[in-house]
């Protein structure tokens, strides 16, 4: 008899491999396929993986697509693309309290959209491009397929075009026929 090995993933051992083609769970002493024994360990890989990922720490472009989704947040941004302003100045054009508010402006702080200075007892806001640009940057193969997509339809619409017009010249230099009722 061969040795057991045992194949460790996510700190426990869940397969001892007895030969080359039978594999056994230890725990239940249940003997796999081979094809069951693949998806067995693709499915605890995904587990694994899942488990790994740093659910809280989006990255910089997700942060900042989840800042934009709200329209308020659109709207702040909008106002202090027109200069800095501190909480007060934000919520005049809200039916909003200033602890929402400032909810708001954390999310766009963390996501790196607004900064927040110091200028004695005012803490005004201030915007910062650099992340939209991200966006703008990783949209634009997405907003050239689309230009692509509309130059094709304009070139399918002006050949509808000239079909119809050509048509309708053809149709001139008939005469009317004994059988036509028009």
């Amino acid at each position: 008899m061969l040795p057991v090995a045992s194949v460790r993933l996510v700190g426990k051992p869940y397969l001892g491999i007895t030969s080359g083609l039978t594999v056994i769970r230890p725990e239940s002493g249940e003997r796999l396929t081979l094809e069951k024994c693949r998806k067995t360990i693709d499915y605890y890989i995904s587990i694994w993986q899942y488990s790994r990922m740093a659910i809280n720490e989006l990255d910089p472009l997700s942060l900042t697509f989840g800042a934009l989704a709200d329209p308020t947040r659109r709207a702040i941004l909008a106002r202090l693309a027109s200069g800095d302003a501190d909480v007060s100045e934000l919520m005049r054009p809200f039916n909003l309290s200033q602890p929402t508010i400032s909810k708001h402006l954390n999310v766009l702080e963390r996501a790196g959209l607004v900064v927040r200075g110091r200028n004695a007892q005012r803490r005004p806001r201030t915007l910062v491009a650099v992340p939209l640009k991200d966006v703008a940057d990783w949209m634009e193969p997405f907003r050239h397929f689309w230009e692509e997509k509309f130059v094709r339809l304009d070139g399918y619409l002006k050949e509808m075009q000239n079909k119809k017009v050509q048509r309708k010249g053809s149709h001139h230099g008939r005469t009317k026929r004994s059988g036509d009722h028009r």
